[in-house]
């Protein structure tokens, strides 16, 4: 036998072992893609709470240092006096192609008096179906507040 001959069947395995490289590299290639798009995504839509910003606002504030401390409101409202409504919502999609799920929905209430200084703070979410206030961890007793925060949750849970 050649040299040559030797030579050619000596790199008949070599060229097996670079082309089942070359698939098995392809399909890490591809299970890599598919369990990339199974991963969790998180949403944040609405006003983001800076971390320790309600700490910054101590009853009596004015209403300029609750905008420096907290931005624009999403909505305001007059009740007794003026409220500062900052609406969000996070959600949830686990798999890449399934529809978002809502994690957490909240309105944080700065409540001002007739010289527009803050007389309440309020953190409201949802807890067992109900709206509920996480700083003074109360639900609120039906009247007008209650009739403004029960639209607003039903407003971004539709979207």
């Amino acid at each position: 036998m050649t040299d040559l001959s030797r030579n050619s069947t000596a790199l008949l395995p070599r060229a097996k072992q670079r082309r089942s490289l070359r698939m098995i590299a392809a399909a890490a290639v591809v299970l890599a893609g598919v369990a990339a798009g199974c991963t969790s995504e998180q949403f944040q839509k609405g006003f983001i709470l800076p971390e320790g910003a309600l700490e910054q606002i101590p009853i009596g504030a004015s209403q300029d240092q609750v905008l420096i401390v907290m931005g624009t409101p999403s909505t305001v409202a007059t009740l007794s006096g003026e409220v500062f409504y900052y609406i969000s919502q996070r959600s949830e999609r686990k798999i890449g192609f399934m529809n978002q799920q809502v994690i957490d929905q909240r309105v944080v209430a700065v409540y001002f008096d007739k010289s527009r200084t803050v007389n309440r703070l309020a953190n409201y979410g949802l807890k067992d179906g109900k709206v509920f206030d996480f700083i003074s961890r109360t639900t609120p007793t039906s009247g007008q507040e209650l009739s403004y925060l029960t639209p607003l949750f039903k407003i971004i849970s539709l979207r």
